[in-house]
């Protein structure tokens, strides 16, 4: 038996769909299971013993009808028996579309129903605590009838070479293993995932004040000057048990080093989803306008916290949803100040 699972988007997205190649493995371990997502994610996913093939959607098959019409021939001539969708957008409905297989499993919408054998409805509240993201992806797994549990919390797989490579990484940058070790997700992926730089300066201050932590930060070199700003609001304190130099080269090297941190703490986004992969512990600040259900995975007010905007101001939104508040985020974050968070972080300091 041949599986396709498609996920093109984020990183957090192909985490969170790499649960259904978990699952299906599990379920079906002699079956191939191939995962289609864009290349940029495909560290995340790297070395996933349930992941036989990974198949990578190029920029050029965005950009080109012509390319994406020879990917979905190429896909075809793989004569794979079913694909599941989790990204549902045009380019995977193309592929499914094209694809030849037997059995087509997708989210339902209103036109769904011309490409796909079975279609499910997404909820709309989570049941448990993995999730939105996550539950609504093991919908996807229903027509299976599946003996096995799910596996769906997601998994990163590190090598013993790597886990060792981010440990020399941190002693040679001379870190104190003696000490507590945050990674900070200092930056989110844009400005309106970002939590202004002001407030995380005063959270950084209140982090060293009460654990004497060593702190490294998350970015990537394009964002040093927005690092740098960060890093220059907070308190001389502060600055010395900051490790701002140490940037990781690739992901996999972010990975490893993480995995000697004693939590992540900082902006939600794709560092946060990684970390819990690794079963780290996380504190997560979220944008004013992201679903925070569909994200706070595996919350449970100690090992992983999160805080949100509209739980601790909820008057600030009415009837309206996070995500239709888009437009005003960045007038919420002033409102989303410092003291607002500090009694949920300084209790998770406290645990973790």
């Amino acid at each position: 038996m041949k599986i396709l699972v498609i996920q093109q988007k984020m990183i957090g997205d192909v985490l969170a769909s790499s649960t259904i190649c978990n699952t299906l493995k599990n379920e079906y371990p002699t079956a191939q299971i191939d995962y289609l997502i864009y290349p940029f994610t495909s560290p995340v996913v790297e070395n996933n013993p349930n992941i036989d093939n990974l198949i990578l959607f190029t920029d050029e098959a965005k950009k080109s009808k012509i390319e994406l019409l020879k990917f979905c021939l190429k896909i075809r001539k793989s004569k794979y028996d079913i694909i599941v969708d989790a990204y549902g957008k045009l380019e995977s409905n193309m592929i499914v579309a094209f694809s030849g297989a037997k059995t087509k499993i997708g989210f339902y919408k209103s036109y769904t129903n011309l490409f796909y054998t079975h279609t499910v409805k997404e909820l709309s509240v989570p049941k448990t605590t993995a999730g939105l993201a996550l539950e609504n992806r093991m919908l996807l797994l229903e027509s299976f009838g599946l003996k096995k549990p799910l596996k769906i919390k997601p998994e990163i797989f590190l090598k013993e070479s790597e886990i060792e490579n981010g440990k020399q990484v941190l002693i040679q940058n001379q870190i104190d293993f003696s000490k507590k070790i945050y990674m900070i997700g200092v930056l989110g992926s844009g400005k309106t995932k970002t939590y202004p730089n002001k407030y995380m300066a005063e959270l950084l201050d209140k982090i060293v004040l009460d654990t004497n932590a060593t702190l490294l930060f998350n970015y990537i070199p394009s964002q040093l000057k927005e690092a740098q700003e960060i890093f220059d609001l907070c308190k001389p304190e502060t600055q010395k048990n900051i490790k701002i130099d140490i940037v990781p080269k690739s992901i996999r090297e972010f990975l490893s080093i993480t995995y000697h941190c004693d939590a992540l703490i900082g902006n939600e986004g794709g560092a946060v989803n990684m970390a819990k992969a690794l079963n780290k512990p996380t504190f997560t600040i979220f944008s004013t306008w992201i679903k925070k259900e569909a994200w706070n995975s595996f919350d449970d007010g100690i090992k992983n916290v999160s805080v949100h905007l509209k739980d601790l101001k909820p008057e600030l939104y009415g009837e309206k949803s996070a995500k239709e508040m888009k437009s005003q985020a960045m007038d919420l974050y002033q409102a989303f100040t410092p003291d607002l968070i500090i009694p949920s972080l300084e209790e998770y300091l406290k645990t973790n």
